[in-house]
């Protein structure tokens, strides 16, 4: 089952919040709206593909500043800027730090529309690649430190005899251990395999 996304609307004009929110309610979408950035901070969004519409020129904290908060915070949720005092300046720092779009007022709303869609494909395909990473983790971690070892010099590339003379053990055992591993980590072939071991590895080594 699909999970409805949330668009996190952040405007200091209650007519541009109501409107935005309006519009996007009217192709199926869910919208928050919030008058700052630090009033969306206080809030634990859901864990849905979600994006913001941001506002460049907010209170407090401004639309360019709050996006480098974000990542520093490590949120990283696709942004959509909106700004009435745009310049290219401003646009290709927000773009370099990854925005969708940067759109100046008065707007098309399609534009809006699409940049939204856009932006919540992106948060989807993130957060696919991120349970498919904690996946693979999860069945990494379910090897044993000997089949840890042994699908790693399978990475690097060592024939079983070689594995089986580094660690002074049989090469059949190497070979079931091998086997074992791969039927844990739901390998179909050794090529996949060595594909999963090789996105695995540098987290696990960095951790």
């Amino acid at each position: 089952m699909s999970v409805a996304p949330v668009i996190f609307v952040i405007d200091d004009d209650p007519s541009v919040r109501s409107s935005l929110k309006f519009l996007l309610s009217t192709v199926g979408l869910q919208a928050e709206t919030f008058d700052s950035a630090d009033s969306f901070l206080h809030k634990k969004p859901p864990d849905v593909p979600s994006c913001l519409v941001l506002d460049v020129r907010l209170p407090g904290l401004s639309g360019l500043d709050f996006q480098r908060e974000l990542a520093t915070r490590n949120i990283r949720i696709p942004i959509v800027f909106l700004t009435g005092h745009g310049d290219i300046p401003m646009s290709v720092r927000a773009m370099k730090a990854g925005a969708v779009e940067f759109l100046t007022k008065p707007f098309r709303d399609q534009d809006l529309l699409d940049a939204v869609r856009v932006a919540l494909d992106r948060d989807r395909a993130r957060r696919e690649q991120e349970n498919e990473m904690w996946d693979l983790r999860r069945r990494f971690d379910c090897l044993t430190s000997r089949e840890q070892e042994v699908v790693s010099m399978v990475v690097a590339g060592m024939l079983n005899k070689q594995i089986a003379a580094e660690l002074g053990t049989a090469e059949s055992t190497v070979k079931v251990q091998r086997s074992r591993a791969m039927e844990k980590m739901q390998a179909s072939s050794l090529a996949e395999l060595i594909k999963m071991i090789e996105k695995v590895k540098p987290s696990k080594d960095a951790s």
